[in-house]
């Protein structure tokens, strides 16, 4: 089976969606090829479209929280939006992309090629089956104005707001959110120190801000490197963020309980070594460490999305969360320091969590081709 999955790079959580189905489609012996849709009309409209995406959300993140409510108000399953239209445009290039490779199917783990592949169908461009992935615990806008032949989403407590939003409940599978298996297998706290080199027997909190470094990270990190006074360390993982990472090494370059990473591949083997994580309430972070079943404080929010994912996470109790950072400490620390809360919390994540996703998706496509 040769699978084509389509993402495009305005954040790291789609891609990484994507590359846990690659990894599990290569494991049993498919072939895979992930592409930024975008680099079909060149690298410069891959680069506009993502440092759009990027810099509205770094830098001014109210207006994506009202860019995200406006198309709640205008998103319809009866009518298309300039979302789609804008999407269109690359139709007739991925069509004949698709063509001339001969794949068997595509996926998508973003809303922008669910919108080109819907354009596609439409007028009969598309000949292999599609399926959706979404990334975020709610149905963001414009999902229902497309058309594709499944949808895996996250979780079946969803499925209500994607039918009421348009999208067909036949539709709808919720296989899970997919993670790449590193973060489905738990190695012992004392061999991740190990390896990462860290402190063996000390309390450790694993701050996160995503691929993009979002959030008040460094004035964060101080309030809680001040309020450590047990001897706990501090991993801080910046992303892509090269700015924040020069002033948190500036700021605790003689605070050796502070450990200061830039963007790293070995996530999942941090996540092994702590014993509670910060992080925004991303969809592909939140999930992972769901499924590496850690304790969970999440902190700010990119508005839109993300608040929904918090919220997801806070009712079923798989996560603690504050819009205060003070309150965020505090409760990072309670986790660490009270054993019944921290079991309390592993034991709803363990319940709730579902490791499979990755391979159940794959097993979908297979399906899906075998009957084509």
């Amino acid at each position: 089976m040769k699978i084509l999955i389509l993402s495009c790079d305005t954040g790291e959580g789609h891609n990484s969606a994507g590359r846990a189905v690659k990894e599990a489609a290569e494991s049993k012996g498919h072939t895979v090829e992930m592409m930024d849709m975008f680099l079909l009309s060149g690298k410069r409209t891959s680069h506009a479209v993502a440092g759009a995406y990027v810099g509205i959300v770094k830098h001014i993140p109210f207006f994506f929280g009202f860019i995200y409510k406006v198309g709640m108000l205008i998103s319809s399953s009866r009518r298309k939006s300039p979302v789609y239209f804008a999407n269109a445009l690359l139709g007739k290039k991925l069509a004949s992309y698709i063509d001339r490779h001969d794949f068997d199917i595509v996926l998508t783990p973003h809303l922008y090629p669910a919108e080109t592949i819907t354009y596609m169908k439409k007028k009969n461009l598309l000949h292999i089956p599609a399926v959706a992935v979404g990334t975020d615990y709610t149905c963001i806008p414009f999902w229902e104005e497309t058309n594709l032949d499944y949808y895996v989403i996250p979780h079946e407590d969803l499925i209500p707001e994607y039918v009421k939003r348009g999208v067909p409940e036949e539709k709808l599978l919720p296989y899970g959110i997919p993670v790449r298996q590193d973060f489905c297998r738990n190695l012992s706290k004392e061999a991740a120190r190990k390896k990462l080199h860290l402190p063996m027997d000390v309390p450790m909190f694993l701050v996160m801000s995503g691929s993009m470094g979002f959030g008040k990270l460094a004035v964060f990190a101080a309030e809680l490197a001040l309020r450590c006074r047990n001897g706990e360390h501090i991993v801080i993982i910046c992303g892509n963020n090269a700015k924040i990472e020069r002033i948190l090494r500036k700021e605790f370059h003689f605070n050796k309980r502070v450990h200061i990473i830039g963007y790293t591949n070995h996530v999942s083997l941090f996540m092994d070594a702590c014993d509670v994580i910060y992080t925004k309430p991303g969809g592909l972070t939140s999930t992972e460490s769901l499924v590496k079943n850690i304790p969970i404080v999440h902190t700010a929010p990119i508005p839109g999305c993300e608040t929904a994912n918090l919220h997801f996470f806070g009712a079923r109790h798989l996560s603690v969360s504050s819009k205060h950072l003070a309150k965020q400490v505090q409760l990072g620390k309670a986790l660490i320091e009270n054993d019944s809360l921290r079991e309390q919390m592993s034991e709803a994540q363990r319940r709730e969590r579902k490791p499979e996703a990755a391979m159940q998706i794959v097993s979908l496509l297979e399906r899906l081709v075998s009957h084509e």
